[in-house]
């Protein structure tokens, strides 16, 4: 049993926002310290950033309006990282947050649904949320032909309660509300979205994915704000490795699209 959502639903809308003003702090700096959270509905976007990296709010109101579209008000709220917590990554990268985290393999039905969903969004590019449940497959596409959708997945059920438009005006998004479309079965006790690479929640997290598909089997790790080692690994070695996924894929913004299961 699997869900997964459009790179358009509205919780996504407010990854990819996030994750596009991570990739800014990392134009800016090598190594930036940043955390971001969106909240993002019916005209107003809403956006907490917490980081020692200078930028400029038409910087800010240019990403939202890209990504969620002309006409929506910012509300951006800047403040600096924690001096404790700033102390924390002084002279060498420590992990930046407490946390637990469960990598698992990736199953042919996560593949299959995850395929779904991009073969619809390429056809109708806005919100969409699709169900794999064995053999029941549930698709709720927003500004599509139902009926064409019926034919093309013979015995879904397509739209149940009727056609909708969906986006950000029929439902507000926020950050990191969608981590089971992301994950799968991988667990964490964070989130993946918003947040520089020094935050064990995204490095160990993609770290124990990736780990998880390498070996085949669930992986669990946890961690505690300040460690220097990880699974026997300096945690300086497993940020580098989340590094060279993220670059792999595009960037924090690309990440946040589909999450690990792509």
């Amino acid at each position: 049993m699997f869900e997964k959502v459009s790179m358009s639903h509205p919780d996504k809308i407010a990854d990819r926002i996030a994750g596009a003003i991570v990739d800014l702090a990392y134009k800016k700096e090598e190594n930036p310290r940043i955390a971001v959270e969106v909240l993002i509905g019916h005209g107003v976007c809403t956006i907490i950033i917490e980081t020692g990296t200078d930028m400029m709010v038409a910087e800010i109101e240019d990403i939202v309006q890209r990504i969620a579209g002309a006409g929506i008000r910012t509300h951006i709220i800047a403040a600096p990282q924690d001096e404790h917590l700033a102390k924390n990554q002084e002279n060498i990268i420590r992990c930046g947050d407490n946390g637990i985290f469960r990598g698992a393999p990736v199953t042919a039905e996560q593949k299959k649904l995850t395929w779904i969903a991009k073969e619809i969004y390429a056809e109708y590019p806005s919100d969409g949320k699709y169900l794999l449940d064995g053999d029941r497959l549930t698709i709720c596409q927003s500004n599509a032909d139902s009926d064409r959708l019926r034919k093309e997945y013979p015995g879904a059920t397509v739209n149940p309660l009727g056609d909708w438009t969906g986006g950000t005006d029929t439902d507000a998004g926020a950050t990191n509300r969608k981590l089971g479309s992301d994950m799968g079965d991988g667990v964490t006790g964070g989130g993946l979205h918003g947040k520089d690479l020094s935050k064990a929640d995204v490095s160990v997290n993609i770290y124990a994915w990736l780990k998880a598909q390498e070996t085949g089997e669930t992986v669990e790790f946890s961690c505690s704000i300040g460690d220097e080692y990880v699974d026997g690994l300096p945690y300086e070695a497993i940020v580098q490795e989340a590094r060279r996924y993220i670059d792999s894929i595009g960037g924090f913004e690309k990440f946040a699209e589909w999450g690990l299961i792509r």
